[in-house]
């Protein structure tokens, strides 16, 4: 009897931390998603989706979307995710003792919050693009309106590359801040509210 009650707790406490990894986990992937997230948005309202996107990783993303991963990758290690990430396993321990279980109320609750918390991160950071996108399409019918012998896809198809690549370069390094700042408010309080 004695053996069983130890298996049984040992159980409950495997349980109990992996789930809480498990959360901690999906919370940090949220926040490398929003990024792809944004990187297909981007694409597909520059109508660039389609350049260099096959082949690079696993998963299929626009080249826009690769660039974000990789350079927001790049800038977490460089401003200590090592560092980070240790701080929130440790940090989990104080918000979630051992052997005790997550209420599933309140993990739905914060998955949800996780989870719309990373769309409106994705849609903020594709803003720019959506909004050029926009202005540029508007144009594109004005003057097609105007001067409708013009075969305006043939115009506007480089204009909208080379304006999609300009304002990526241009708006690439503030967005990518903005979501590191994210990040490290996600691994500052990893089982808390969404930042």
């Amino acid at each position: 009897p004695l053996e069983d009650a130890g298996v049984v707790t040992l159980l409950g406490l495997l349980a109990a931390e992996s789930i809480i990894g498990l959360m901690i986990g999906i919370g940090i992937r949220l926040m490398i998603m929003a990024l792809q997230l944004a990187g297909s948005i981007a694409a597909q309202s520059t109508s660039v989706a389609q350049i260099f996107g096959a082949g690079v990783t696993p998963d299929p993303m626009p080249a826009i979307g690769n660039i974000l991963v990789l350079a927001a990758l790049a800038l977490a290690f460089t401003q200590g995710l090592h560092i980070k990430a240790a701080t929130a396993l440790m940090r989990s321990y104080e918000i979630a003792p051992p052997g005790r279980l997550p209420i599933a109320g309140d993990a739905a609750e914060w998955g949800v919050a996780r989870a719309s918390a990373a769309f409106a991160l994705a849609f903020s950071l594709a803003a720019p693009f959506a909004a050029a996108a926009f202005a540029y399409n508007v144009a594109l019918g004005a003057i097609n309106r105007a001067m409708p012998q013009l075969m305006v896809a043939f115009v506007g198809a480089p204009a909208i590359t080379a304006g999609a690549l300009l304002l990526l370069a241009v708006s690439g390094p503030p967005l990518l801040l903005h979501w590191a700042d994210m990040l490290t408010a996600a691994l500052a309080d990893p089982l808390g509210p969404a930042p």
